[in-house]
């Protein structure tokens, strides 16, 4: 089980653009698509994982926590299903019934969405501001398999809060760490590795 870290893009970036079908709807999800909430979250994830299968109850929670917020959710799956047939769009499409997700999943066959937000492994979080700059990237909380911390989703729900709120975010921000995204052979991004 290797262990991969989060690039901690620069505070402040504006959210690349992107558009993806939602595996469990068919719709077509992008950043207009998501309206106008005061924030926006795109969380990198899989199936077969052992920190997304870690921490999966609670990415459920918060999509029914915050439901009636104003933010936008989104998963994103870009991991190389040549390799890993566990994390199919079918595939996901099972998990996000089984953990009853209430947010759109989308898969990134190209990869180029998970490279547009240097997303380096899964999970990885992104969460922007109604102006969709970049205000909290980093961990769910300070729970990975096998440390016996429980999994609350304290520092990404802390941020969130600020962001509602209109406070602001704490910058000081832990880097999320889980599997490395499975990239194509030959796709592998420069920032990877």
């Amino acid at each position: 089980m290797g262990l991969t870290a989060s690039t901690m893009m620069d505070l402040g970036t504006k959210a690349p653009a992107f558009e993806l079908e939602d595996v469990t709807t068919g719709q077509r999800v992008s950043l207009p698509t998501l309206g106008t909430p005061k924030a926006f979250l795109i969380m990198f994830i899989c199936c077969h994982c052992p920190f997304v299968k870690h921490i999966q109850a609670q990415l459920a929670q918060l999509g029914d926590d915050y439901a009636d917020q104003s933010i936008a959710i989104v998963a994103i799956s870009a991991n190389d299903i040549e390799q890993y047939p566990a994390d199919a769009p079918e595939q996901l499409k099972a998990m996000a019934a089984t953990l009853g997700f209430t947010f759109p999943v989308c898969f990134d066959a190209s990869q180029q969405v998970a490279k547009s937000y240097t997303a380096a492994c899964t999970p990885d979080f992104f969460l922007f501001d109604s102006d969709r700059h970049l205000v909290y990237r980093g961990q769910l909380d300070n729970s990975r398999p096998g440390n016996d911390i429980p999994v609350t989703g304290q520092d990404l729900r802390s941020a969130i809060d600020a962001v509602l709120s209109g406070q602001p975010v704490n910058s000081d921000q832990q880097p999320s760490i889980g599997c490395n995204i499975k990239w194509k052979p030959g796709n592998e991004p420069e920032y990877f590795g």
